[in-house]
C-alpha cells in the first residue's frame, strides 16, 4: 500500500519523538500482516527464557510392602521398602507458572520429558474470573474462616487483573506461547474459560496455534443458580481444543443412547430403522451429561470456587491422551487433573502459585495412591518441587518495555522504597556497606527478602557467607514467604557456624499506615514443632507433642468496632482463631475457636531416615554450557508415613506406628502443614540399638 506524503511525515515525526506507531501504519508498512490479530496495550511477542533449577524437596510414595513377595516385581524399580527409586516420577511444582514453564522448556528437565514422549496434553482452567483472588474458605469446627491471599498471591492477582482485560491477556498470552513449544508434535491443549474472556482466548489461540489447529469448541453446560431479571441466565463454559500439529491423539468417547433412541434401536432389530452401536453414541461438543460440582455436600468438593469435576477431566484425558502419556496442568488448583491422570495411568506435571493449592493437591494424591493400592493397581511416586536460585532482576516487577537504563533505575527505586517501608515497620535503622543486610535492630542485623518471590536457600547462603566474612553472629531474616522445606535445615547449618538465624514472616499490615502508627504490626516467627521419639530395640515411633503458630489476620478490636449489630466475623490474632460476635443490643462477645494446639494442624508426615536421599539438581556449567549434576547440600524429605484431615474425617493421629529400622544413629524428620497450607519441619537424632 502506497503511503501519502502526509502519512510519511507523520511516521517520521513519531519516530523522531520516540513514540509508537499507530496500528494502521504497522499494517500499511509490513507485508507479513495477519488476516486477523488481537491487539492490546503492552502486547509483546517476547517470552521469558530464564532457566531456574528445580529443587526436589519431598517425594511421596505409598510403600508397596505387600508386593515384595511377588517374584515378578522389578527390584530395580522399587527398593526393599516397596518405594519407587527409578523411572518417571510425577511432578507437583510450587511457584509462578511463567518461570516454571520457561524452566521446563529451556532447562535440563526438558530432556527427561522428551525421553518420556513429551507432553501430549495440557489442560488449563486459568483464573478468568476477576473475583478469583486466592481467598480460601477453611473449616474451623462448625464455622468457616476466609483466609485472605498472602502478599505473593495478591501480587499475582494484581498482575493478572490490575489493568483489567489487558493484563489478563498479557499474562495468559505469554504462557500459552511457551505451552505450545512444550507440547509434543501430536499433542493438544484444552483451555477452559467462560463468556468474560472466551472471545479473547479464541483469537489468542488462533494466533498462537493457527486457526486451522482448532479441533473443537466445546460447550460445558450446567444448570441451577438464580435467574436474572434483565438478561438470560448464563449456563455454559467454553473449552477450546487445539492441536499442535496435523496429527493428534484422538480416542472416541461414547455415551449411552437416550431412552427414546434405545427404544427405536430395539425396533430396528425387527427390521425398522437403523441398528444402534453397541458401545453407544460418540460424544459431540455439547456436554450436558458431564457432572458439575454444585452441592456443598458433594464428596469431591474441596472449597475451590472454580473446581471442576473428575468426570469432566476423565473425558478430556480419555479423548486426547493414552496410558503412560504425560499430561500437564499449570493452573493446578485443587489437583483434579492430576488426580484423574493418576487414576487413568497417565504421567503428569502440575503447578500452582498457592501453597494451599499444592498442599490440597498433595493430600488428594496421597488419597489416590492409597485407593489404587487398596484396589491392587499400580501408581507412580510424585515429587514436590520448588524453583530455586531466583535472579535479582526477578525480585521486583519491572516494565520490560522500558529501555535498559530506565528499567534498572525503576528496579532500584522500587527495591529501596520497599526495604525502607519494611525496616520502618520493623523499627530497624538502615545499614549500608553490606551485600546481604539492609538494617540493624537491637544488636541484630536485618535482611529483607523480596516482595514478590519467596526467600530461597541461595538467599540464606549469601547471608551466612557474609556473616562468616564479617563475624556477624545474630541475624533476622524478614520475608513474606519462604520456600518449602527451607527450615529448619538452614537454621541448623547457621547454628553450626555460630550464627543465630531468626526467620520471621512480614505481615500484610506493613502496608497499613494506621496499623504502623498504632503499633499493631507484628513480625511473627515461623511455626514451632515439638516431637518425642519412642525408640525400642529395632524400631522407632514418633509422637507429635506440640505445635505453635503466630499468625494474625485482622484485629479483634477493629473488627468489633466495625461489626453491625447481629453480625459476626472470624479473625486471627496472636496465633488464635477468634469468632467476634455482636448481638442486636450491641454487646460484643469473643469465642476462641482454636481451643488446642492440634486444631492448627491439617497434616503431618515423617521421614524415618532423613539423610537417605540427597537433593541433586542439574545446572549449566558456564564454561562448557553443558548441564551437570550438583548436590545442593540438602536432602529430600521422603514421605514415609502421614496423617491428615479430610472433609469426611477431621480426626488426626498424633503417634506413628512403630517403624522397623537398622541399628545405629539416624536423623528423623517431621513435617507439619497447618490449616493455611504453610509447612515447617523439625529434625531429631535418634540411636537404635538393634536386636
Amino acid at each position: 500500500m502506497k503511503l501519502t506524503d502526509n502519512e510519511k511525515r507523520d511516521i517520521l515525526k513519531l519516530i523522531e519523538n520516540d513514540k509508537p506507531l499507530p496500528d494502521k501504519y504497522r499494517f500499511m508498512l509490513f507485508d507479513d500482516k495477519r488476516e486477523v490479530e488481537l491487539i492490546w496495550n503492552g502486547k509483546s511477542n517476547e517470552v521469558t527464557n530464564i532457566v531456574l533449577p528445580f529443587q526436589v524437596i519431598e517425594q511421596v510414595d505409598e510403600p508397596r510392602a505387600e508386593r515384595l513377595a511377588d517374584a515378578s516385581m522389578q527390584l530395580d524399580l522399587f527398593d526393599t521398602r516397596g518405594r519407587q527409586q527409578t523411572g518417571w516420577t510425577n511432578k507437583l511444582i510450587w511457584g509462578d507458572n511463567k518461570l516454571i514453564l520457561s524452566s521446563l522448556k529451556n532447562g535440563p528437565m526438558r530432556e527427561e520429558i522428551e525421553k518420556n514422549g513429551g507432553i501430549k496434553l495440557i489442560y488449563i482452567d486459568p483464573p478468568f474470573d476477576v473475583g478469583a483472588d486466592f481467598s480460601m474458605d477453611i473449616e474451623i469446627g462448625d464455622d468457616t474462616f476466609t483466609k485472605r491471599p498472602n502478599v505473593l498471591e495478591e501480587l499475582a492477582y494484581r498482575d493478572t487483573w490490575g489493568k483489567g482485560a489487558d493484563s489478563f491477556i498479557s499474562m495468559i498470552y505469554e504462557r500459552l506461547m511457551i505451552m505450545r513449544d512444550l507440547l509434543a508434535d501430536d499433542g493438544s491443549i484444552y483451555v477452559h474459560c467462560d463468556y468474560r474472556v472466551s472471545g479473547y482466548i479464541r483469537l489468542m489461540l488462533d494466533e498462537i496455534f493457527g486457526k486451522e489447529s482448532l479441533r473443537n469448541h466445546i460447550l460445558y453446560l450446567y444448570s441451577g443458580g438464580g435467574i436474572p431479571k434483565k438478561e438470560m441466565p448464563k449456563k455454559h463454559d467454553d473449552i477450546f481444543w487445539y492441536s499442535k500439529g496435523d496429527n493428534w491423539i484422538y480416542n472416541p468417547v461414547y455415551r449411552e443412547y437416550s431412552e427414546g433412541t434405545q427404544q427405536r434401536g430395539r425396533t430396528a432389530v425387527k427390521g425398522e430403522g437403523a441398528k444402534l452401536r453397541e458401545e453407544g453414541t460418540p460424544v459431540n461438543n455439547w456436554w450436558a451429561d458431564v457432572k458439575k460440582i454444585t452441592s456443598p455436600t458433594d464428596p469431591e468438593k474441596l472449597y475451590y470456587p472454580t473446581q471442576k469435576s473428575e468426570e469432566l477431566l476423565k473425558r478430556i484425558l480419555s479423548l486426547s491422551s493414552n496410558e503412560n502419556d504425560i499430561v500437564a496442568d499449570f493452573f493446578g488448583g485443587s489437583g483434579t487433573t492430576l488426580a484423574v491422570a493418576e487414576k487413568l495411568n497417565r504421567k503428569w506435571i502440575g503447578s500452582d502459585l498457592g501453597k494451599f493449592a499444592v498442599h490440597t493437591t498433595r493430600k488428594r494424591l496421597i488419597g489416590v495412591q492409597r485407593e489404587l493400592k487398596a484396589e491392587g493397581k499400580d501408581f507412580r511416586a510424585f515429587e514436590i518441587l520448588n524453583l530455586g536460585k531466583y535472579e535479582r532482576a526477578h525480585y521486583i516487577g519491572v516494565n520490560l518495555n522500558l529501555r535498559e537504563e530506565e528499567q534498572k533505575m525503576q528496579l532500584e527505586k522500587r527495591e529501596r522504597d520497599f526495604i525502607a517501608l519494611i525496616l520502618r515497620a520493623y523499627k530497624a535503622e538502615s545499614a549500608d556497606a553490606f551485600r546481604s543486610f539492609h538494617g540493624k535492630k537491637v544488636g541484630r542485623m536485618v535482611a529483607v527478602g523480596p516482595v514478590n518471590l519467596p526467600v530461597t536457600r541461595l538467599f540464606i547462603e549469601e547471608i551466612i557467607s557474609e556473616c562468616r566474612e564479617k563475624r556477624i553472629s545474630r541475624v533476622d531474616v524478614l520475608a513474606f514467604e519462604f520456600e518449602m522445606g527451607l527450615f529448619p535445615n538452614v537454621q541448623e547449618e547457621a547454628k553450626s557456624k555460630g550464627i543465630d538465624l531468626a526467620l520471621k514472616y512480614i505481615p500484610r499490615e506493613v502496608f497499613d499506615k494506621r496499623a504502623i502508627e498504632k503499633n499493631q504490626v507484628v513480625f511473627h516467627d515461623v511455626s514451632y514443632i515439638e516431637i518425642k521419639p519412642i525408640v525400642k530395640k529395632n524400631s522407632v515411633a514418633v509422637e507429635l507433642t506440640d505445635f505453635s503458630v503466630f499468625y494474625s489476620q485482622d484485629s479483634v478490636e477493629d473488627t468489633a468496632e466495625a461489626l453491625n449489630d447481629g453480625a459476626n466475623k472470624i479473625v486471627v490474632e496472636g496465633g488464635k482463631i477468634i469468632k467476634v460476635s455482636k448481638d442486636k443490643a450491641g454487646i460484643v462477645t469473643k469465642e476462641v475457636l482454636t481451643k488446642k494446639w492440634t486444631d492448627w494442624i491439617d497434616y503431618w508426615a515423617v521421614d524415618f531416615d532423613f539423610e537417605n536421599k540427597r537433593e541433586v539438581i542439574r545446572v549449566k556449567d558456564e564454561a562448557s554450557k553443558e548441564f551437570e549434576e550438583k548436590w545442593t547440600g540438602d536432602f529430600i524429605f521422603e514421605n514415609e508415613w502421614q496423617s491428615f484431615r479430610t472433609k469426611k474425617d477431621r480426626s488426626l493421629e498424633l503417634k506413628t506406628p512403630s517403624h522397623e529400622v537398622p541399628a545405629g544413629r539416624r536423623k528423623i524428620a517431621v513435617k507439619v502443614v497447618d490449616i493455611f497450607g504453610n509447612d515447617t519441619m523439625k529434625i531429631i537424632d535418634v540411636h537404635v540399638e538393634g536386636k
